[in-house]
């Protein structure tokens, strides 16, 4: 799946929903063995399996014990759905709708509104955006104060491009919400729409707050920073882009920070930074993806692009999937089969659904290599339809 937009720490706003977006994936059931060359080389690293067997019991138990208690059923599903983001694996995603499995009859107004918000992050994990805007009305219209379902509405509604949607939601959110999340929410508008100055002064003066330098506050430190070196790639400032990107890393690593700054390296023409940097990463799509984009220029075998045609080769026998892996797709197709007609045809799929900054890069880049210039006009058209003011994409249309 797609690298979901990520939102600041949940715990900053007292929610009972993982908020933290990071690269979720396909489930790779299906998709052919990774076969180690080398008996030291690490495959992966993951959790102890006693540790999160002892966990997973212990959330079964009361789960069984305690199937009504909302407060019970959203920590099991926080948890679960954590472990969807950061392992890349979606099957933990079911398991959070399973977690939350009293209501799944119930109608919006008898389904307590922190459920609903959960559930339209699982949805949001999911790509299914409509029902994740469904639900998280449906919450706010009962429980209007809930400042984790406003900045979620926000985050969805600035991913499909609709910005002064997402403005609303981040007043509100001001509103009812610390303040330093509103202002952030509508500094990241603000650099989209190409208020590059403006969103640049908030991130900072933000960061400038002494109370963000105590330990417990690293999540939000970050989450400022990389919003900030992202600002900085819009506005075309790539030295202080890498300067935001690597004070974030020095802050708390985070999966979609550690995406964000492998594709500025691959930009940067420095892939040979890339799989130290990914190298303790559960091996998501999102995570193999840049590794076999990076290994084109680069000694050694071609392992992580087999594996990962083979994942895509899985997934097109599930009807209906082919949308949701579009932006994965379409890079592979594009920066490792060097394929931009392909390219072209799923960027194009993929902007139907998402158009973050990264999704128009993707749509502009296939259209300049597939040589197809109307393509570009369309890009051209759909980025001021947006109001995106990108210095990357201006530069290829």
């Amino acid at each position: 799946m797609t690298v979901r937009r990520r939102l600041p720490p949940p715990s900053a706003l007292r929610a009972g929903a993982a908020a933290l977006a990071m690269a979720g994936a396909m489930a790779w059931a299906g998709a052919a063995p990774r076969v180690p060359t080398d008996d030291n080389e690490v495959v992966e690293s993951l959790p102890s399996v006693a540790d999160w067997s002892r966990e997973a019991r212990a959330m079964r138990r009361e789960l069984q014990q305690r199937p009504t208690d909302a407060a019970v059923a959203i920590g099991a599903a926080t948890r679960y759905l954590e472990l969807a983001r950061s392992q890349g694996d979606a099957r933990y995603a079911g398991h959070a709708m399973g977690a939350l499995s009293h209501w799944a009859a119930a109608a919006p107004g008898d389904t307590p509104p922190p459920v609903l918000v959960m559930r339209a992050g699982i949805a949001q994990f999911l790509h299914d955006f409509d029902g994740a805007q469904a639900l998280l009305k449906a919450a706010l219209a009962r429980q209007p104060s809930n400042a984790q379902a406003w900045i979620t509405l926000a985050t969805v509604l600035r991913v499909r491009g609709r910005y002064g949607e997402s403005d609303a939601a981040c007043h509100a959110l001001g509103r009812v919400g610390p303040a330093l999340y509103g202002l952030a929410c509508i500094a990241e508008n603000a650099g989209l729409r190409g208020n590059h100055d403006e969103a640049r002064g908030t991130f900072k003066e933000l960061l400038q707050d002494p109370r963000l330098q105590a330990r417990e506050q690293a999540g939000t430190r970050q989450w400022l920073l990389t919003s900030l070196a992202e600002t900085e790639e819009l506005a075309g400032r790539p030295a202080e882009a890498e300067d935001a990107y690597r004070r974030a890393l020095q802050a708390e690593r985070s999966g979609y920070l550690l995406l964000a700054y492998s594709d500025y390296l691959q930009r940067a023409g420095r892939p040979e930074e890339i799989p130290a940097l990914l190298r303790n990463e559960a091996r998501s799509d999102a995570v193999l993806l840049r590794l076999a984009i990076a290994s084109r220029g680069l000694e050694g075998p071609r392992t992580d692009a087999a594996e990962l045609r083979a994942r895509f080769g899985a997934a097109a026998e599930r009807p209906g999937t082919t949308a949701v892996h579009a932006r994965e797709e379409a890079m592979f197709a594009l920066d490792v089969d060097g394929n931009a007609r392909r390219a072209l045809e799923l960027a194009r799929l993929n902007v139907q659904l998402q158009r973050e900054p990264v999704d128009l890069l993707l749509f502009a880049r296939a259209a300049v290599a597939a040589k197809d210039e109307p393509a570009r006009a369309e890009v051209g058209a759909l980025v001021r339809q947006i109001g995106l003011r990108d210095a990357r994409v201006d530069a290829l249309l």
